[in-house]
């Protein structure tokens, strides 16, 4: 991550201006950017770095239950809404830059087989910062979580969910 300034700067923004500007870097989840704001923001968080610090610990110290409401809110990779053109901009944008769009037939087959058999092993949906990756190393990750207990692949999900959000902050800075 560069040392680059968000603008408007977060730490300028009023409680409703920052979740308006920032609530949707967490995939349906403005509660961790409100939290975030509550916790009080200084320069520091003006980067992407330092705001992604910030809203970061404010998912890793929430309680498990919460931690998994926005694991569950992250869509399949290469899953339906996919297909159906229903993920947010900033999905639609991750996935077809690791090349999920481009799957062929067996890929999407393959996708469709271990989202189906994580979901029934962890109860919530594979996440994965796909930006840098591509559809292969994807499908290897899976293989190699679906062997982690149900503790360490939800504290790998939310690691994952935090990588989304610095990518995601490092795009909207100046």
């Amino acid at each position: 991550m560069t040392s680059k300034t968000l603008s408007p700067r977060p730490s300028q923004l009023d409680h409703a201006a920052f979740v308006e500007q920032f609530g949707d870097i967490y995939e349906h989840s403005p509660w961790v950017a409100e939290l975030a704001w509550q916790h009080g923001l200084g320069p520091e968080q003006d980067s992407p770095t330092g705001l992604a610090v910030a809203m970061g610990r404010v998912l890793d110290e929430a309680a498990p239950e919460r931690q998994l409401e926005v694991i569950r809110a992250h869509p399949d990779l290469a899953g339906k809404a996919a297909i159906s053109g229903a993920l947010t901009d900033d999905s639609t944008r991750e996935q077809a830059g690791a090349g999920l769009d481009q799957c062929t037939p067996e890929e999407m087959a393959r996708f469709e087989r271990l989202n189906a058999a994580y979901k029934q092993r962890f109860g919530f949906p594979f996440v994965m910062a796909v930006k840098g990756s591509d559809r292969h190393a994807i499908l290897a990750a899976f293989a190699t979580r679906l062997e982690h207990g149900l503790d360490e692949e939800r504290r790998t999900a939310i690691e994952q969910i935090n990588h989304i959000a610095a990518f995601r902050l490092e795009a909207r800075a100046d």
